[in-house]
């Protein structure tokens, strides 16, 4: 499907640089489901999103690469969390907006893309369910590298406490809204198998 003229554009960031602990240490974003890497379903969503589409991955590098532009991996090696992966997403980024989604939510659809792509513009648009933000569905400018900078060198590695001091415009989801499952345990990922 071609990407809607009313939608921006944008450059994709897919986090899959974590250690997998939940997971046994295994690599999240190519575990299967329903048949296909978890990664691969987010490529799929996103693709005809961006001619930028970064994958933030700290191994397996060979395995990813069919589904991005660009790969980006966090300068220390002992995976220092999420917002290290949005710290290289943001220095590679080719476009003025970036949107960020984990590997391990493979359920995210369009609508809930394009709610956060019609907010596009100074402030970071991050998902909320209830009173709790969800950094790791957002779109981000990506001007805010220098700030990110900031906060990272000053020892921040909290996305929860950096988008806390941006002003962050809210996409409000139920509590219980399927598309923002993150299947990151063996049973959550057993247990959404068979689902529709």
């Amino acid at each position: 499907m071609p990407a809607s003229n009313a939608l921006p554009t944008c450059s994709v960031l897919l986090l899959s640089g974590g250690r997998g602990q939940r997971m046994g240490g295994r690599d999240k974003g190519l575990l299967d489901w329903r048949g296909r890497p978890l990664i691969a379903w987010l490529h799929d969503l996103t693709r005809p999103l961006s001619d930028d589409l970064i994958i933030s991955c700290n191994r397996n590098h060979q395995r990813y690469a069919p589904y991005a532009d660009q790969l980006v991996a966090d300068e220390d090696h002992d995976f220092q969390g999420p917002l290290a992966g949005i710290r290289a997403g943001m220095a590679a980024a080719r476009h003025e907006q970036m949107l960020v989604l984990p590997c391990d939510a493979p359920l995210v659809d369009r609508a809930l893309i394009e709610s956060l792509l019609a907010q596009s513009g100074t402030h970071p648009v991050v998902i909320r369910q209830g009173n709790y933000w969800q950094p790791l569905f957002c779109l981000l400018p990506t001007g805010l590298k220098d700030d990110l900078e900031r906060a990272w060198q000053s020892g921040e590695r909290s996305p929860q406490r950096w988008f806390g001091k941006l002003a962050p415009i809210a996409v409000d989801c139920a509590l219980d809204d399927a598309r923002l499952a993150n299947l990151n345990t063996p049973e959550t990922l057993a247990g959404n198998a068979s689902s529709c």
